[in-house]
């Protein structure tokens, strides 16, 4: 049997037998002779009985004809030798097995035989096909052994020949594959094989078992020929002729199964049954043909199964995606993100209908609230009302509990839109940022969006942490930061929180002020250190007032000389910290100063001595003295009633903190007899305090049932001018220490009027603001075009408001009608501005 290259003699090596001068005509005679030793060894390698043959002998053979120069004529008797080989032995092998059945399965499958019999005839072919490619190229793997003298001192000197192996195997791709004439059939072999292959692997993917390895077979020997004997890589028949009709049938094949799944199934089906195509694919090159068309194939499924009907599965009604993120559903969200991804980097599809979903969403939270009921709610205690019993809540608790209410929805819809981008979106930057901006968009649509994430603060800062770790209190800052950084009226926001902070502050509110205090760091490195200026203010204010006050306490103990004194504890506020309507700056409509107050002569002596020892050391600075948030500890004294018997039989002594107001109007009740009565005209002609403040005092201490130290007539629940009061002398309480409710104290959303006072308020604000930036703007680059200057102030504002351009255009001209800017008169330049130093 030949089994190697060489071998004979010592030094392993053949050598040329010596040259033997013969006369012409003997040449020829040697060639016969080899040639028939070759021809004989050919056709037993072809009927694999090489034991008898020497492999040193047959090269030998070879060797003395190309030593004869007779190269070229072995070069043609071989590939003659193997054409009348393949039509002699292997076209009728072949020729059997291409019958009627076989080749209606690449004309029409459908009429062709069952699934059972197709398999059975085409795997028939495909063994036939492979053991006489595999037999071929094994014996020219032979031949070209023994003929290698003919390739090394033959074909490489000529240009035009190529290796004997490659002349003879490619003997199988033009003789056999090409052939139209084996068979009743003019369809190539070639065409017949592709067809048998395409139809087995169309089996397996409708779920039927085929034998991979001989289609793996018959995929390899498509590798190994090429079109031409020059055998260049990209020539290979697996590439130029079976590959392009595979992708073509895989697609033909997946846009059918696409428009059935549109028929018959829902999105997630569509989903698993896409990535399970893909799944197949990948694992079908790897094992069934070749591993360089998975990215091809994988193409030609997502565009047959992904992009064609993207839009329509999305859209599905009741599977689609928008069902799928109203039933968190994360399994099906999470595999359309990848096939998505797949097909377009941007996701524009998902990303759309995303951000689509989450402004609906937010919009039916609006919704959901203008239609909830809220009077069924308990309310803050701290209410007008606070002692009525009913489960009923006045307007305005009402609407605080709406707020609270639409916050905490967000903060859900929040919630389970981060949970689908991590879980499912692999926390991509795209979705996420449409994300934020459709969030952004839903929330900045709803008006009172700023007042009600402040409200939320200021309802979590004063119960709703308490009781809470670390952790969980740092979950809701950082629940409160994100929700800040959608607003886009920042400003407006600002406003809010002053005026809720203050209270909270100046009313002991605020459950802790350490947490008080991390929330404004947070807003600073958010928002910069101008946005939270004022809250810090507010907190040295009260640090300062603290030390003022131990320091007063102390110097009032160094000159007293032991009479009893009032206990003063005071807070010292600097005007611009704080929001107008605590410090009195600000009236109401129809209102008057609400810093006026008659104080009683022992309240203007203690406020006197207090004047006297701040302004020692502090030169050039006015103190006004606020009673709208201050509280006072009064002990009152309630005498026996004859005739009564219980707790009214006896003296009661009890002690009220009452707002510094309600202190005022208690003391007028000290010069009177028990019968008198005073009205709310006399009260405030003796008080001087505002209207709305003496109906909200009088309602704490006249109203609220467990502080009424004053009758009123009528008893109703309401304070109105011509009402009357006198002491409550049957008052009695279980408890000897007695909070009035502070009316004000509590955070509420504002009602129209209100709002649009802050509104207006706000605006003007605004217009300064506007003022300053242009003024900046314009003293660095001296003269700029309108778009440009417009485009320079609504980027340098963004990070509080978005102005409109009208306002932008409107301070401009109120600029340059105050001489802080100009046009030039150069013609051509309408539109161009100049600051004027």
């Amino acid at each position: 049997m030949i089994s190697g290259r060489g071998g004979a003699g010592r030094a392993g090596r053949i050598r040329a037998p010596r040259r033997i001068v013969r006369p012409n005509g003997a040449g020829d005679a040697d060639f016969e002779a080899c040639w028939a030793s070759l021809e004989e060894a050919l056709r037993d390698i072809h009927n694999k009985n090489c034991s008898r043959l020497s492999f040193e002998e047959l090269y030998r053979a070879a060797y003395k004809i190309v030593l004869k120069k007779k190269g070229g004529d072995l070069y043609d008797r071989v590939k003659g030798f193997e054409e009348q080989w393949f039509k002699d032995h292997v076209i009728p092998k072949i020729a059997v097995l291409v019958t009627k059945s076989l080749i209606n399965i690449g004309v029409d499958r459908i009429s062709a035989a069952s699934v059972n019999e197709r398999r059975q005839t085409g795997e028939k072919f495909l063994k036939g096909l492979r053991d006489t490619w595999e037999d071929h190229n094994t014996s020219m793997n032979m031949t070209a052994d023994i003929l290698m003298y003919l390739d090394r001192g033959y074909t490489q000197l000529e240009s035009q020949r190529v290796s004997i192996f490659s002349t003879t195997i490619a003997l199988f791709r033009d003789h056999i594959l090409r052939s139209s004439k084996i068979g009743n059939t003019k369809d190539k072999v070639i065409d017949i094989l592709i067809s048998v292959i395409l139809d087995q692997i169309d089996m397996e993917r409708e779920g039927d078992v085929i034998d991979r390895n001989l289609i793996r077979s018959c995929s390899r020997m498509l590798t190994c020929l090429y079109e031409t004997e020059e055998e260049n890589e990209n020539d290979k028949l697996y590439l130029t002729v079976f590959e392009p009709r595979f992708l073509d049938n895989s697609k033909a094949f997946y846009s059918r199964e696409c428009q059935r799944l549109l028929r018959e199934s829902d999105a997630g089906t569509w989903l698993r049954h896409t990535q399970k195509r893909l799944n197949e694919e990948i694992d079908r090159c790897g094992t069934t043909i070749e591993l360089e068309t998975g990215p091809k194939v994988s193409h030609t499924i997502e565009n047959e199964l992904i992009i064609a009907h993207l839009s329509d599965f999305l859209a599905m009604e009741g599977s689609g995606l928008k069902w799928m993120i109203d039933n968190d559903k994360l399994t099906d969200l999470s595999i359309l993100y990848r096939l998505i991804s797949r097909v377009d980097e941007k996701k524009e599809a998902l990303r759309d209908i995303l951000q689509k979903r989450v402004v609906e969403l937010g919009l039916e939270i609006e919704t959901t609230l203008k239609n909830t009921d809220f009077s069924t709610a308990h309310g803050d205690g701290d209410d007008a009302g606070e002692g009525d019993k009913a489960k009923t809540l006045n307007p305005a608790a009402q609407q605080t509990a709406a707020a609270i209410k639409w916050v905490d929805d967000v903060l859900r819809l929040k919630d389970k839109f981060d949970n689908f981008l991590t879980q499912c979106f692999q926390d991509d930057l795209i979705i996420q940022s449409a994300l934020t901006k459709s969030f952004s968009d839903f929330i900045n649509l709803f008006s009172r969006s700023s007042e009600y994430v402040s409200l939320f603060i200021d309802d979590n800062l004063k119960r709703g942490i308490k009781g809470k770790t670390e952790a969980e209190v740092d979950v809701v800052l950082e629940k409160a930061i994100v929700l800040i950084r959608y607003l886009q009226d920042k400003d407006m926001f600002q406003t809010y929180y002053q005026r809720h902070l203050a209270r909270r502050l100046l009313h002991g509110k605020s459950e802790s002020h350490d947490v008080e205090k991390q929330i404004i760091s947070r807003m600073k490195q958010e928002m910069g250190q101008q946005f939270t200026s004022k809250f810090e203010g507010m907190f040295r204010d009260l640090l300062t007032s603290s030390e003022l006050t131990t320091n007063y306490r102390d110097h009032i103990r160094s000159v007293s000389d032991g009479s009893k004194t009032i206990d003063l504890n005071i807070n010292v506020l600097t005007t611009n910290y704080w929001p107008p309507e605590v410090m009195g700056r600000t009236a109401q409509i129809g209102e008057g100063s609400r810093v006026t107050c008659t104080y009683p002569p022992e309240v203007k002596r203690l406020q006197a001595s207090f004047e006297q020892f701040y302004l020692t050391n502090r030169n050039g600075r006015k103190l006004t003295w606020i009673g709208t948030t201050g509280s006072a500890d009064v002990k009152c004294t309630f005498p026996a009633i004859p005739g009564k018997s219980g707790a009214l039989a006896r003296e009661r002594r009890y002690e009220i903190n009452v707002p510094t107001f309600a202190m005022v109007i208690l003391l007028l009740f000290n010069d009177l007899e028990e019968s008198e009565w005073l009205s709310f005209e006399e009260i405030q002609e003796k008080t001087t305090i505002s209207t709305p403040d003496l109906m909200r005092t009088l309602t704490a201490i006249a109203v609220a049932p467990k502080s009424r130290v004053l009758l009123k007539e009528p008893l109703t629940k309401s304070i109105k001018t011509g009402d009357k009061f006198s002491f409550n002398a049957a008052f009695q309480s279980k408890a000897i220490r007695i909070k009035a409710p502070i009316i004000n104290a509590v955070s509420k959303v504002e009602d129209p009027i209100e709002r649009k006072h802050t509104e207006d308020k706000n605006n003007q604000t605004r217009a300064h603001i506007v003022d300053a930036a242009i003024v900046r703007i314009m003293k660095s680059r001296k003269e700029l075009a309108h778009q440009q200057l417009v485009l320079e102030v609504l980027a340098q504002l963004s990070g509080r408001f978005r102005p409109d351009v009208p306002l932008i255009k409107k301070r401009i001209e109120d600029l340059i009608a105050r001489e802080y800017l100009e046009r030039p008169d150069e013609d051509g330049s309408p539109s161009l501005y100049r600051y004027v130093a």
